[in-house]
């Protein structure tokens, strides 16, 4: 493959970007159908339970140009779908379509794929190359790969801490770390997780609303872990405004958006919570706190990227003590006005 075919499969990548937040739990996908070097069409998933990049690309192409599609190449991100959901199958789409060439970023590592799409291409007599920017393509769906290989949501560590590592004053009030404008990045992060997750002390002591009111896109669930039911209708977390989720220890019930999961105590609390998720098809979580709970997924390795929020301004004399990050290495730092943001990811 040429650099033409990178540069198209980066066209690729940007389109699938677009659906981001908005097509979970399916795959963020994008396809550009090209003849003799010219774009004459482009898509991307744009919606779960709608049409998939590939249909989208096809019915982009302009009525004077669909006498080219057989002597195209289309250019996917993500192998087409072999099997039937909320969608027919891509390949039979582009089998029916004759398109004699199809360059696909990545395997879809999802089950009912893997393979399956390639195979029914290659069947057909169609010439397919895998591999393109296959480390690019992967990333952008590392939620999507990360649930179906490891059976477990996509764990997003995220704190704020002072210049000397506290995440909260010795005071009854909150310690606002933060500035506005990191304030809004971190509502980004939130609409782009499938759930929330803290505990009860953070609940209690901050009362967050876990919402993502400051950027567009969809309500993350929101998961607590309140052992003790301590939390009551006082608090945000159970306004009734968004799903809610409560894993505690002595009872289980749902009431409209509101969920109480009662834990087994002969089983580990972690395993549960991402069991839970698993079986709901939450297919991410961004953990905001606090410390213990944390620490928790940080000591069982049980993470795939952490944030850590530095306001490199503030110093309180007394506090929380932030989590003990290790077996990470840094990959790359951002500078928001005196808020310093280090992105780790695991050494594994």
């Amino acid at each position: 493959m040429n650099n033409s075919s990178e540069t198209y499969m980066h066209r690729c990548l940007q389109l699938a970007k677009i659906g981001k937040g908005k097509v979970a739990p399916n795959p963020m996908v994008g396809a550009v159908l090209v003849y003799e070097d010219r774009i004459i069409g482009e898509g991307y998933h744009q919606e779960y339970g709608k049409a998939h990049a590939e249909v989208n690309c096809i019915n982009d192409v302009r009525e004077e140009d669909k006498q080219f599609i057989p002597q195209s190449t289309l250019y996917v991100s993500l192998e087409p779908c072999a099997h039937y959901g909320k969608t027919p199958p891509c390949a039979n789409l582009i089998i029916e379509c004759k398109i004699p060439y199809v360059v696909i970023g990545c395997t879809d590592l999802f089950a009912e794929v893997n393979g399956k799409g390639i195979k029914m291409l290659k069947e057909a007599g169609i010439e397919v190359s895998v591999g393109i920017l296959e480390k690019e393509c992967l990333d952008l769906n590392k939620r999507f790969f990360t649930f179906h290989q490891h059976k477990r949501p996509y764990i997003v560590l995220k704190w704020a801490q002072t210049i000397n590592n506290l995440v909260a004053g010795n005071g009854e009030e909150r310690l606002m770390i933060t500035n506005e404008m990191t304030n809004r990045l971190v509502h980004c992060w939130r609409s782009e997780e499938a759930a929330i997750l803290v505990g009860s002390n953070t609940v209690i002591k901050d009362n967050p609303k876990l919402n993502n009111r400051l950027w567009s896109g969809k309500q993350p669930v929101r998961l607590v872990l309140d052992r003790e039911l301590k939390i009551n209708g006082n608090y945000h977390v159970l306004d009734g405004s968004q799903p809610t989720v409560v894993f505690n220890n002595s009872r289980s019930h749902q009431q409209d958006s509101l969920q109480y999961i009662q834990l087994n105590n002969e089983e580990s609390v972690l395993k549960q919570i991402l069991n839970y998720c698993y079986k709901n098809n939450i297919q991410s979580i961004l953990v905001e706190g606090g410390t213990k709970l944390l620490q928790l997924f940080i000591d069982h390795d049980c993470w795939d990227e952490a944030r850590v929020i530095t306001n490199t301004e503030l110093f309180v004399a007394g506090g929380l003590q932030s989590p003990q990050l290790s077996k990470a290495t840094i990959t790359h730092t951002e500078k928001i006005s005196s808020d310093l943001i280090h992105y780790f990811r695991p050494l594994r």
